[in-house]
């Protein structure tokens, strides 16, 4: 079964990720497009560095053009904010992007973008599934050779898709003082598709800027494509070896972004987020609240507050962000995965304008990440988030359904539950504003653990009491 989760369909490269299941996935949004009459706009297709990704895209296009409909195709890699805010900029109804986004070398995946250039939502996932498994029951894909198709007008190549998403946050950065500050950054897109859109902001910012890690590598060196703490160790030792300001690294489809201080210190996505909402609030003079999932930094519900603002709490998964930042108006809204938005822009997750928005930061406040983080610390307090992914059998995904979500039990922690909410996993909060949350991931295979404390020991203490009930060692 092709199932849809929090960031599209992900499967492994030569067992699930393959020529026919991909062709399924093309029909499926091909009939839900004529039977929801959005058949007179273009469809963009975008595609990542990974294996398969340009190939699965020209596939795709082939079934959609046999439909007649036409496509947008693009004549090199793109991240996939950039295929998003195509989708809102041209008012189309569809866009794909081929990626398995943060995910091994061995996947790969389709997300499916829709009007305004949102994720897609469970409705329409839900109803795209059900199309592609009347596709597989059928077995009947109509497919128009690819050079075909651009013989007859249905699928178009972009000559430039990338100057629209470039000039539109150009337009809204303080760019004078990214000029006169004149940041040495130095640019990990770990092999990603995100490399050409940053890369052109800065330099038209003047900054300076260097690179690491900016073919093409379908491998991603070996590493996980995820700007995490673990896999910036080269970027850190450069960023200090060579004396630069910032050190930016992006994930492999462009929407999650890391961070490395001048001192070599890992700016976390909590951290990025804390300070870009205090920047966007109190520096630029922005009004509005917050939005953060349940499994982000409660740093920004203290932080709302002190600014006579809200912090929405909402679940995982990018498109609940989104939505309630339109429905409250909010300034950002953000993931502790790496991924947020503002208001104004796209409707998903971007590191090209985060990154931007992250070097205007220091340039107008003339501080380091660090410096900016240890004034806010000292105001609002210290915040350790630990995570742990487990992996796990048949048989205990059954027994931790059955102990969580059944019987709803939750360990001992040795002091007050406040509340605990099964809105999106189980979370449990505590009245000093730390909480712990378990849930499956929508996207691997894995138990995800979170907890946050007000030191990294005791948000270890209510994992290590999760770990315990499940009777993982």
């Amino acid at each position: 079964m092709i199932k849809f989760g929090t960031g599209g369909w992900r499967a492994v490269i030569g067992s699930d990720f393959v020529e026919k299941n991909i062709c399924y996935v093309a029909e499926g949004i091909c009939r839900l497009m004529e039977e929801d009459g959005k058949m007179d706009k273009p469809t963009i297709i975008g595609y990542d560095h990974r294996f398969l990704s340009e190939p699965a895209a020209r596939w795709m296009a082939e079934v959609f053009a046999a439909h007649g409909l036409t496509v947008w195709f693009m004549n090199r890699s793109a991240p996939t904010p950039l295929i998003m805010h195509t989708v809102k900029k041209q008012g189309f109804y569809f866009g794909v992007e081929i990626t398995a986004s943060h995910n091994p070398s061995s996947y790969n995946g389709i997300k499916l973008i829709v009007e305004e250039g949102r994720d897609a939502p469970v409705e329409t996932t839900v109803r795209l599934e059900a199309w592609i498994a009347c596709a597989e029951a059928d077995d009947k894909v109509g497919r128009m050779p690819f050079a075909e198709a651009c013989d007859r007008g249905l699928v178009i190549y972009r000559k430039n898709p990338f100057n629209d998403f470039i000039d539109d946050i150009l337009n809204v950065l303080n760019v004078e003082a990214i000029r006169e500050h004149g940041a040495r950054v130095l640019f990990d897109p770990m092999y990603g598709s995100g490399t050409y859109p940053l890369l052109v902001i800065l330099c038209t910012a003047r900054c300076t800027v260097d690179m690491i890690h900016n073919t093409r590598d379908a491998y991603f060196g070996g590493h996980l494509p995820a700007p995490s703490a673990q896999g910036l160790g080269e970027l850190r030792n450069r960023v200090l070896a060579g004396k630069y300001e910032l050190g930016i690294a992006f994930d492999g489809d462009g929407d999650r972004l890391g961070i490395i201080d001048r001192d070599g210190r890992y700016i976390t996505a909590n951290e990025i987020l804390v300070m870009l909402y205090w920047y966007l609030h109190e520096i630029k003079g922005w009004r509005g609240p917050v939005v953060r999932n349940l499994a982000t930094t409660h740093m920004l519900d203290v932080m709302a507050a002190d600014f006579g603002e809200t912090c929405h709490e909402v679940p995982v998964g990018f498109k609940y962000i989104s939505s309630k930042i339109d429905e409250a108006d909010a300034i950002l809204g953000g993931e502790s995965s790496g991924g947020l938005t503002v208001r104004g822009h796209i409707h998903g997750k971007d590191s090209v304008y985060a990154a931007s928005l992250f070097v205007e930061m220091l340039s107008v406040v003339e501080k380091s990440p660090s410096q900016i983080m240890n004034e806010l610390e000292q105001k609002y307090g210290h915040y350790d988030m630990v995570e742990d992914n487990i992996t796990f059998t048949t048989e205990q995904k059954t027994a931790v359904n059955r102990i969580i979500f059944e019987e709803k039990k939750i360990p001992f922690f040795g002091k007050p539950v406040a509340r605990v909410s099964y809105e999106d996993g189980c979370k449990v909060y505590f009245g000093d504003n730390s909480f712990v949350i378990c849930r499956f991931s929508g996207t691997e295979p894995l138990l995800r653990i979170f907890a946050e404390a007000s030191d990294a020991a005791t948000a270890k203490g209510y994992i290590e009491a999760f770990r315990d009930l499940l009777a993982f060692d």
